[in-house]
Formats: C-alpha cells, structure tokens, sequence
C-alpha cells in the first residue's frame, strides 16, 4: 500500500501526531494507499515555509525565470504522464480515456498558459494633467496576492487543483494545497515534480487530511493565508468564506450547479445526442457544469428521450485500464449512498424511471465497489427535489417545452448558475438564448470546451469571482499604481 506524507518546504514529511487515514479504491474498496493527516502545526510549519519561499528566492525571482521554472514544470508533467495518469485513476476509477484525453493533458496546460499570460498581459498607464502644466505619469504594477490556501476537490482532482496553482505560482504567489481526502494521489506526485523542475522549497506545499476541525478548516482559518480558492459544493464554501472574513481575506470560489441543457427541435439531433449523454455521463456525473436538467422543444422530446436511454443502456463498466470500458464508479460509498437516496426520492416523487435508477450487477471482484446506473426520468414537476438540488451523480431530468421564453423561464429557476448547453442549428436563437440564461458559461452545439483564456465562475450560489485569462491575474495579485510626477 502506497505511504503518502504531507509535502512541505520541498519535502515530504510524516504528520507530527503520528495519525494516518487509509484511501479505498472506488473500483473494488480495496485499500491503496495510507495518508498522513496533517495536524494543525504541521499547516503552521507549511504556511510558514510557504512566507519564507514568499520572502526569499521564489519573491525575489524574475518573471522570465519564473515563467521558465513553471513551463519546465509542465514538461516534467508531460514525461511523467503515465504516473500522473494511473494515480488518478487509482484514486477516482475512471476510464484511462477520461484521464489522457482531458484531465491530465489540461493538468499541464494549466502551468504553460498561465505563465505565458502572465509575461505578455501588460498593465495599464495613463497621462494626466497637472495644474503646473508638467503633467505626470501613472502606471500600475501587479504584485503576488501572497500565500493562496488550495483546496481542492476529488472529481477532477489534478485538472481543477493545478487550474489553481498554475496561475497562483504564475503571478509569484506560494501555495498550500488541501486535496480531498478522497484523492491524494496527484498532488503528492506534483510536489516530485516541482523538485524535479527546480521550484524552490517552500513554493509549493501539500497538508492531507479533512474538513472540519482538521487540515481544510486549519488552512482556511490560519491568518498567514492571504487568500483562499475554493472549488466544492455550496455549503462548504459558505463555511470557507466565514472563516476567510476573519483577517478580510479574498475569496475566488467555484460551486455547485444545477446546470441545464436546451435542445431545439432544430438541433443536430446526433451530436446532440453525443453531447447530452457526455455532459450527463462523463467521469459518472461527477463534473460540476454536468448537466442534471434537460428541456427538449416538444416535437422531439419522444424521440430524445428513446435516444438518450439506448445511449446510457450501452455504457461498459468495469476497471478504469479495462480495454472498451467508459463507465466509472463513484468516489466513495458515502457518495453512493447520496445518489442513491436520490434515486429513490425521485421514484417517491413520481418519477417515471426511463432506465437506471439502482446498482449494476458487477463481477464479484468489483462488486464492493462505488456503482451506481446511469438514470433518466421524465414527468416530475419543477419543484421536484431532483430538479432543484444538486445530485453529483450520473443522471438527468428530462422535461418538454413549448417555447423559447418557455424553456428560458425554466432554465433560470434554479438558486444555481454556473452553466447551460445550448443546441440549436438556428444561429439568432443561440445568441438571443445565450444572452438570457443567468449561468458563468454558456456553450452552444458544444459542452466542456474550455479555452483558458477566458473568464470562468459561476452566479447565484454556483460560485464568486472568475478565474481565467486575465482574470486569475485580477485574484491572484495586487494592482498598485505609481504616479511619477514630470
């Protein structure tokens, strides 16, 4: 079984009491790894370590050299990309495809982009008047936020913990990580990495543990920390953003979804097909601009929902290296038994379970795993608690509309908004839809495609801030303005 230590100041180190938790496989729950829980001292000795890199090497560092430290960092991720990839899928069981296609591929981007925006974005200058007629000259400087506390979360654990460190260490800042404990794996391999790729000591830092009472709340209440990004569910965040009023430090979060999808009858109706079933589906459901809503214009709503189900009928279970396999488990028991619950409200409610709706018969080797069907229903009202809340899950709603005033009316009546999917081969409507769902991020005949040079976050309860392009440049510094008088 694998020993996984906390990294700190450049090494990895056991926790100071001595405690250990143990990490399941959601395939099988067989154990793979025993982590060190890091006590609060052990946070202390890392955002301590965290303001001396601050202070010292890494603060005193060029943009040019930091620029190349963290491009040597993204090619030390790509020539270790089978490690990257078997720890990820070890932690959450997903398909290799999963994990070579999308998740460890944008892990390294997450550091190139970043660096590069951060030496080619200029700031701003301005010419003003002065009463003598000299004039002067005011320009701004983008200096780091400080110590980022990371915490991070288990769905896409390594794509959305570097989506964070990337652009943090891009604008100078030091980092201490908090990953789930459900999947340690990847940040531990990071901090190899960072030592491979010279990252000065101290820069990069990794406490393991919980929430409450343990490493997460020590990271978000710790007054060293001068800002803290989040990605998790809404309620956790409140919790997070009451403990980082005290010292008033800044937030950036991104948080539950309730996302909805919008089909036309007008649509490609194949690739809309592909499209729902991936945004549905993919990584198991567990993707937060996932979709758990689907409005389809009536003429065709018969038709989709017949389509949709031979789709979720043909996923393949089974070992995440299986050859064919493109259906995972869920994270953990605990979250099955979330889902599951679901699914039986659902059922309670009124549903019509259109397929899914329980737990798959597995091999014996796999049946003490996390699995759980895919499912669709139809006919429950809007105010169904599987309209409303938030599942995690690899299901979806499917529900008829009449009208685009109809379908804008429905798709906005949620306390979330973090993103919808439109598929419409009407071009005026995609703009005039677009422009009225109350969401972060809109994609249209498309889902999931992420250019990472644009703003990304969610409204309502889905999230704060926005990060992305210039915008993680706006969380993670400090603007200062110097005016030179002529």
């Amino acid at each position: 079984m694998l020993q996984i230590d906390n990294f700190i100041n450049g090494e990895f180190v056991a926790a100071s009491t001595g405690r250990r938790f143990e990490k399941r496989s959601p395939v099988d729950s067989q154990p793979i790894a025993s982590i060190a829980e890091a006590s609060e001292a052990d946070v202390d000795r890392a955002v301590a370590a965290a303001r001396s890199a601050l202070e010292g090497e890494w603060g005193q560092m060029s943009t040019a050299k930091r620029v190349d430290i963290l491009h040597a960092v993204a090619d030390e991720i790509t020539r270790r990309f089978d490690d990257f990839v078997a720890a990820e899928m070890a932690d959450t069981g997903q398909p290799h495809h999963v994990m070579t296609h999308a998740f460890i591929p944008r892990g390294a981007a997450n550091f190139k982009v970043f660096a590069d925006i951060v030496k080619n974005v200029p700031t701003e200058a301005f010419q003003m008047d002065t009463p003598d007629g000299e004039g002067a000259i005011n320009y701004a400087l983008r200096v780091p936020k400080g110590v980022i506390g990371v915490i991070s979360p288990w769905n896409a654990p390594f794509l959305l913990m570097t989506w964070k460190v990337g652009p943090a260490l891009a604008c100078g800042n030091t980092v201490v990580v908090k990953p789930s404990e459900e999947t340690p794996l990847t940040a531990a391999l990071l901090g190899e990495v960072m030592n491979s790729a010279g990252v000065p000591k101290g820069v990069y830092n990794v406490v393991n543990g919980f929430g409450p009472d343990s490493a997460g709340e020590f990271v978000t209440r710790h007054q060293g920390v001068d800002a803290i990004t989040f990605t998790g569910e809404t309620r956790t965040g409140s919790t997070i953003m009451k403990a980082a009023s005290e010292g008033i430090r800044d937030v950036s979060f991104e948080m539950g979804g309730k996302n909805a999808g919008i089909i036309f009858a007008d649509c490609d109706f194949d690739k809309t097909i592909d499209g729902i079933f991936r945004s549905a589906f993919l990584n198991t459901g567990q993707v937060c601009l996932g979709t758990e809503r689907v409005y389809v214009e009536r003429p065709i709503f018969d038709r989709f929902v017949a389509a949709l189900k031979v789709k979720a009928e043909g996923v393949k279970f089974g070992r995440p290296t299986e050859v064919g396999v493109n259906y995972g488990p869920l994270i953990s028991h605990e979250h099955r038994d979330k889902v599951l619950s679901y699914y039986a409200k659902a059922v309670a409610e009124g549903a019509t379970v259109v397929t899914g709706g329980g737990v798959p018969d597995m091999p014996s080797e796999l049946a003490q795993g996390a699995w759980v069907q895919p499912t669709i229903w139809t006919d429950l009202p809007e105010s169904a608690a599987v309209v409303q809340e938030e599942i995690f899950g690899p299901c979806c709603h499917i529900c008829p509309f009449d009208t685009e005033a109809e379908v804008i009316q429905l798709a906005n009546a949620s306390d979330y908004g973090l993103s919808t999917t439109i598929w419409t081969e009407n071009l005026a409507r995609a703009h005039r839809v677009a422009a009225k769902v109350n969401v972060g991020i809109t994609w249209v005949n498309s889902w999931f495609l992420r250019d990472l040079r644009t703003a990304f976050g969610g409204s309502k309860q889905s999230g704060i801030g926005r990060e992305g392009g210039v915008h993680s440049l706006e969380f993670y510094t400090e603007m200062r303005n110097v005016c030179i008088k002529l």
